[in-house]
């Protein structure tokens, strides 16, 4: 693949905290419900943007896209020299590491575009800016395609909580909460990871505010569910909570410490 000339990347230089298998939930959510766009896809091209000090996310989601769409290629994508160069012993054939920040230096149009933990650091008014340039960058949708995925979201240090919001060439889609449901305490425990254009608005008022709040409640009444453990009482809680709010998923993958509801239940106010 032939990279785009970089001469002033966009965006800042990020802490570059990573550790293997942090991303293991979102990977495995994009497998599932992005698989079937990269198997169509022409040229079904990955970013990992943002990967940090070290390329283990990159390696890992090029491992795991292959599971469900093997002709699947990963461009680690990082707005710091040195851990480019640090990378750049570890690619092979699919796998490839890049100069370069939020201008996407990949020929083509990205069949997804995975941000995670990037955009902690910047302000929730330069979110929406960031989103459009990305998006801009997926491949256009077209016939039976939705067109190219951004993933933008954060999560803990070892990956045990994770949020993130999914978007396409038209905007955000879908807001997902996955979590290790043994060590959640209750469903709000996941506001510390709400991505940056949510987490200020956790906040009475705001509609991500009374999502949690409504989970929160439907995890209480579900308490004699944990009789049968951590993972029923989960399913029971978001079952009763679908009757409100616009869940988009199934009992498969709640099954997994997930649960997707359509960004526009959950988008700020203002």
């Amino acid at each position: 693949m032939t990279a785009r000339a970089v001469s002033r990347p966009l965006g800042n230089v990020t802490r570059g905290t990573t550790n293997p298998n942090r991303l293991r939930r979102m990977d495995r959510w994009i497998a599932h419900a992005h698989g079937g766009e990269l198997r169509r896809a022409a040229e079904p091209v990955a970013v990992d943007l943002g990967y940090g000090a070290a390329p283990w996310t990159a390696v890992e989601l090029l491992g795991r896209l292959r599971t469900v769409a093997p002709r699947a290629r990963v461009v680690g994508v990082e707005i710091e020299p040195a851990r480019v160069a640090g990378a750049r012993p570890y690619e092979r054939d699919g796998l490839a590491f890049r100069h370069g920040g939020f201008e996407i230096p990949v020929t083509g149009r990205p069949a997804l575009i995975r941000a995670a933990n990037v955009l902690r650091q910047y302000d929730e008014d330069q979110v929406a800016a960031v989103w459009e340039r990305l998006c801009a960058r997926l491949a256009p949708a077209g016939g039976a395609s939705r067109g190219g995925l951004l993933v933008e979201g954060t999560c803990d240090e070892i990956g045990r909580r994770h949020v993130w919001v999914a978007l396409g060439p038209e905007g955000p889609r879908t807001v997902t909460f996955a979590t290790r449901l043994g060590s959640l305490e209750r469903p709000s425990d996941l506001a510390e990871r709400l991505p940056k254009a949510l987490i200020h608005r956790n906040v009475p008022g705001e509609p991500v505010h009374a999502f949690l709040r409504d989970f929160d409640r439907a995890w209480a009444a579900a308490a004699p569910y944990a009789s049968y453990g951590a993972r029923q009482r989960w399913m029971r809680s978001v079952r009763d909570l679908a009757a409100d709010w616009p869940v988009t998923d199934s009992p498969t993958r709640w099954r997994q410490g997930e649960v997707t509801v359509r960004w526009e239940a959950l988008a700020p106010l203002r």
